[in-house]
C-alpha cells in the first residue's frame, strides 16, 4: 500500500495537492454529465484510436476562466488546422465549460481539460472519412491546486534526445492529442531521475519541456526561445507580456545548453502551475538552485495579470 502511495505522489510542474472532492466530479460528455467512474467514449473514438484530437486547458480562478478568449481563439485555430469543425460557437463552448463547474459547485482553485476529437469512426482507420459521428466533446473539471512544495522546491530537467519536430510534419504550435513523442521524452528524464524532459528544437537550440515552455535568467535579462518550435503557450505569452509592460528586458531568441547551464535562473511555464522554477538541468545546479528572485517577481505579475483579466 505504501508503495502504491507513493507511486501517485509524482513530484513535477503538474504536482497537484490531494483533494478527496475529484472523486466524484461529474464530467461531461456529450450533452451529458457522467459520474467519474461512468464517464467512457467508445473505443472507436478518433482520439483512442489514432490520437486525432485537440484540447485546452484553461484554470477558473475566482469563479472566471483566465484568458478565455486566448483560450479560445487557440482551440479555433487547432480546429482549422486540423479540419475538426466544430459544432459551437465560442460562446457555447464558454457556456458548457460554466455549466460543467456549475453542475460540480467548483468556484477557484480549478482545472479544466475539454478535448475534442474529429468523432467516432466505423472501423479503425486513419480516413477522416469513415467518421461517422460529429465531434466528441469532453469537459474534465477538477479541483487542483498546485503544489506550493514544488513552487518552493523546484524542478529538476533532464535533456532528452528527442528533438521538438519541424512544423512541416506535426506543428509543434498544434494542441493535439497526439503527444507519444513528449511522452518518449518524459520517459527519458524520468529514467534519467529528473521531473520533465527540455527538449532540442531541431537546430539543436534549448526550446521548450515535454509539457511546459521554459525560460532562463541572465544578468536580469530574461530568455526564451524564438517559439518557432515550440507550443504557444498562453502563460508563456502573459509572462513576455508582463514582461514588455514592467520594463523587464525578454528576448525570445536561440540559445544553446551551454547559456542554459550558465543561467542565474530557470523557469517553466504552463497553465497550470503557473511558474514553476528549475533548480537543476542534467545534474548541473542553475544558480543557487533555489527558487530565484527575477522568478519569483514574474510570477506575481504573471498573478496580478490574471486578476485584471478576470475583473476586466
Amino acid at each position: 500500500m505504501k508503495a502504491n502511495k507513493e507511486k501517485l505522489m509524482v513530484h513535477g510542474t503538474h504536482n497537484a495537492e490531494h483533494d478527496a472532492r475529484n472523486e466524484t466530479v461529474k464530467i461531461y460528455v456529450n450533452g451529458e454529465f457522467l459520474p467519474r467512474s461512468e464517464a467512457k467514449i467508445s473505443v472507436f473514438d478518433s482520439g483512442y484510436l489514432i490520437g486525432d484530437g485537440i484540447w485546452e486547458g484553461i484554470r477558473l480562478h475566482k469563479g472566471k476562466l483566465a484568458f478565455i478568449d486566448d483560450h479560445m481563439k487557440r482551440l479555433w485555430e487547432a480546429s482549422k488546422s486540423t479540419g475538426i469543425n466544430l459544432p459551437w460557437t465560442k460562446t457555447e463552448l464558454i457556456e458548457l465549460i460554466y455549466k460543467t463547474c456549475k453542475e460540480n459547485d467548483m468556484h477557484d482553485e480549478v482545472h479544466v481539460r475539454a478535448m475534442i476529437t474529429r468523432g467516432i469512426k466505423k472501423t479503425p482507420s486513419q480516413d477522416p472519412r469513415l467518421t461517422i459521428s460529429g465531434p466528441n466533446l469532453v469537459i474534465i473539471a477538477e479541483h487542483k491546486k498546485a503544489s506550493n512544495e514544488t513552487k518552493e522546491k523546484g524542478v529538476k530537467l533532464f535533456t532528452s534526445t528527442i528533438r521538438r519536430g519541424s512544423p512541416d510534419y506535426l506543428d509543434p504550435k498544434l494542441n493535439c492529442h497526439s503527444k507519444l513523442h513528449e511522452v518518449q521524452a518524459l520517459i527519458q528524464a524520468i529514467e534519467a531521475g529528473a521531473d520533465e524532459a527540455l527538449m532540442l528544437d531541431i537546430n539543436g537550440f534549448v526550446c521548450t519541456c515535454n509539457a511546459t515552455n521554459f525560460f532562463t535568467v541572465k544578468n536580469n535579462e530574461v530568455w526564451t526561445s524564438t517559439g518557432q518550435y515550440c507550443m504557444n503557450g498562453i502563460t508563456r505569452a502573459k509572462v513576455i507580456e508582463v514582461c514588455e509592460k514592467h520594463g523587464i528586458k525578454c528576448r525570445q531568441k536561440d540559445f544553446s545548453l551551454y547559456d542554459t547551464y550558465g543561467a542565474d535562473e530557470a523557469f517553466v511555464t504552463g497553465t497550470f502551475g503557473g511558474l514553476t522554477p528549475v533548480i537543476k538541468i542534467d545534474g548541473k545546479q542553475i544558480g543557487n538552485g533555489k527558487y530565484g528572485t527575477m522568478t519569483k517577481k514574474l510570477s506575481e505579475l504573471y498573478n496580478d495579470l490574471i486578476e485584471e483579466s478576470i475583473h476586466g
